[in-house]
């Protein structure tokens, strides 16, 4: 099985937190770095799993893209597209608690356009689509490209609504790039699905957290586990339900969640 994501390609800083942020405090924190967005953390959860992956998007030539290509290489992720100017980063502050907020700066992820599409890279089983590259720009276009390929190679097309704030702000202009992707499966937690309202796909996946998930209104319980850090397991989720369906899933999801960072 390979599958394939499109998506950014960024650099990850996780600040674990010892304490919870004071205003004109300082705090004690370990911090980590890792390649990471949301595609690339659902190729590198699918070569956990045992399946080839490959991701798709605009690589730099800068020492964020260098670290990042290498970490992925040596997680037997593929990593195609062309190169661009500069590597994204995104910054996960993560709670004693292990809840976790995010500042992201996506680089020159979005620059990704439709002709920079090789027919190729998209002969797969699954092709996941990031939400954030639905969200405008060339990006877009180049899902759209991308998921058009794939479904006449016969692949199942996977998204991830990713972020109910920039979905909320684009209403109607982020439900008419999803129905042009057609995806058979849609991920998204309730504030995410609550945003967006009524889209048609055959499968819904609503994610809630340590509640577990629902699949098609038929609820599933979470995997119990000690959570440390919750980044990324939503991206570990899916790649779980992409390899192997519902139980998969919620297994991958509680060993991403036991440990530090988006990525195995």
């Amino acid at each position: 099985m390979l599958v394939c994501t499109l998506g950014d390609l960024l650099l990850d800083v996780i600040v674990r937190l010892d304490t919870r942020l004071a205003p004109g405090d300082d705090a004690v924190a370990a911090t980590t770095l890792a390649p990471g967005g949301q595609a690339a953390n659902v190729a590198a959860w699918a070569t956990e799993l045992a399946v080839s992956a490959r991701i798709v998007a605009v690589q730099a030539d800068d020492d964020a893209g260098a670290i990042v290509r290498r970490e992925l290489a040596n997680r037997g992720v593929d990593v195609r597209g062309p190169r661009g100017e500069r590597t994204g980063v995104v910054v996960s502050l993560v709670q004693p608690d292990g809840d976790r907020t995010m500042a992201s700066d996506r680089g020159s992820a979005p620059d990704l356009r439709a002709e920079d599409i090789d027919s190729d890279w998209l002969e797969c089983d699954a092709l996941h689509l990031s939400g954030y590259s639905l969200l405008g720009g060339p990006i877009t276009g180049a899902a759209q490209r991308a998921a058009a390929i794939a479904h006449q190679q016969g692949a199942r097309i996977s998204v991830d609504l990713s972020s109910w704030t920039q979905v909320r702000r684009l209403g109607p202009r982020m439900r008419d790039a999803l129905a042009q992707v057609t995806p058979d499966v849609v991920f998204g937690n309730e504030r995410e699905w609550d945003a967006i309202g009524d889209v048609e796909t055959p499968t819904r996946v609503v994610k809630r957290g340590p509640r577990g998930i629902v699949v098609d209104g038929e609820e599933h319980e979470a995997v119990p586990v000690d959570a440390v850090d919750s980044t990324g397991a939503g991206d570990a989720l899916a790649a779980g339900f992409i390899v192997g369906g519902t139980e998969l899933a919620l297994k991958t999801a509680a060993r991403c969640v036991a440990q530090v960072g988006a990525m195995p």
